[in-house]
């Protein structure tokens, strides 16, 4: 037989009625143990029976209302409600007690690894030549420091090494001190270091190359010119790079400006070397913010001996905050009804008492409480939505529903 959509839109409304019509039968106390008022679903609680079975639309177990709970049904919200004992052992009810203790969080946000200006150093050519000889050849060899990276042929150089020669020979004489002190910074300043100005003059023979060397052990970085090229004043030549520190530049939310702060520790770890992390210090925080992200950088210089961070890798970061102390209770303890947070107390024997609280922020391991809870009292810290459905069966938050203060908070 072929059903139309009018046939299925029919055949709901007859369950949702036959649903109803058994949500609103009355309790019959025929039939029924000693002392329980009727049978109902924690999560239907308008579901009524007058013996054990499933629930006509979660198919849970029934439980059992006894007389003495629905008799205080009125008064509940004022005295709380009693969950026996073993009732929460089988549901695994979970206790914690309200502790104040410092008040930490994690912020984590993803970084880029980049290497360290100050650790960088790149040749220009400070006067026109050519290439004579490149040492190194491409980007990731690594260097030592004082190791040979390229060699530039230069007239200017040839001539500008004769006349400090010919100074050096008329030393005391006819060349004033001052001449040869200029003669001497003109060849700094075209990167001859000292040993090769030392043996100039020692040997009194010009060169008509300059060879250029690492300042530091490190990695090549860029090879901006070939062999035998002509350059001129300016034009790049080698970078060199000294990852043994590097920087991560992470990126943190609005929000979170406040948290942190210039020297806070920071961890840093990627996703090449797991199980591995890498501790650094924040060291600047950009102040100005991405308009579009509302999002802030923030520079942690990290040590890098064994050279696993490499420039452009994503690093995951971590800081760790902590804001002074508070009392702290589990995140599972509350129970945000929509206008307000609940949390279950604790008063022997079953008793437990629905207790609005104010919470402050959300740390690692739980909610800040401003208002609501003693420090020492003990709470549910587990099962928190079985219990409340206990508390609805028996009407205890029917003052909290409302959005009316129950007499007993209101007395308290």
């Amino acid at each position: 037989m072929n059903y139309t959509r009018r046939d299925f839109l029919k055949l709901a409304a007859v369950s949702c009625g036959a649903v109803v019509l058994i949500g609103c039968r009355k309790p019959q106390a025929q039939g029924l143990p000693a002392g329980v008022a009727y049978y109902t679903c924690g999560m239907h609680s308008f579901i009524r029976a007058n013996a054990p079975g499933k629930c006509p639309i979660c198919g849970m177990d029934l439980i059992p209302v006894m007389k003495q709970g629905a008799e205080a049904m009125a008064g509940a919200a004022a005295t709380g409600f009693t969950v026996p004992v073993d009732r929460q052992q089988e549901i695994g009810v979970t206790y914690a007690t309200v502790e104040r203790r410092a008040l930490r969080r994690s912020m984590r946000a993803v970084g880029t690894v980049d290497y360290d200006r100050q650790r960088y150093w790149e040749y220009v050519a400070r006067t026109d030549g050519y290439v004579k000889e490149l040492f190194v050849t491409s980007p990731g060899e690594m260097v030592e420091g004082k190791q040979a990276l390229l060699s530039l042929y230069s007239p200017d150089l040839f001539t500008a090494e004769r006349e400090y020669v010919m100074l050096l020979g008329m030393r005391g004489s006819e060349a004033p001190d001052s001449l040869l002190a200029s003669a001497r910074g003109r060849l700094k300043q075209w990167n001859v270091t000292d040993e090769e100005i030392a043996e100039l003059e020692k040997s009194r023979k010009p060169e008509e190359t300059v060879t250029l060397y690492s300042p530091f052990r490190g990695v090549v970085k860029e090879v901006a010119v070939e062999q035998g090229a002509n350059v001129k004043a300016g034009d790049r030549l080698v970078g060199v790079a000294d990852l043994s520190r590097v920087w991560v530049w992470a990126e943190f939310y609005e929000a979170e400006m406040g948290a942190v702060r210039q020297g806070q520790q920071a961890s840093v770890t990627v996703s090449a070397y797991p199980g591995e992390t890498y501790e650094g210090k924040v060291s600047v925080i950009d102040p100005f913010l991405d308009e579009g992200r509302r999002t802030f950088k923030v520079r942690i210089d990290v040590a890098n001996e064994a050279q696993h961070l490499r420039p452009g890798m994503y690093a995951d970061v971590t800081l760790e905050t902590e804001t002074g102390s508070g009392l702290v209770i589990p995140l599972n303890a509350v129970m945000p009804t929509g206008t307000r947070n609940l949390v279950f107390v604790d008063k022997g024997e079953g008793k437990l008492e629905p207790r609005a609280v104010t919470l402050g922020d959300e740390y690692d391991d739980g909610y800040e409480v401003r208002d609501g809870l003693a420090e020492g009292e003990r709470i549910v810290s587990s099962a928190t939505f079985l219990i409340d459905a206990e508390a609805q069966i028996q009407g205890a938050l029917k003052g909290f529903d409302s959005g009316t203060r129950p007499a007993a908070e209101a007395g308290r």
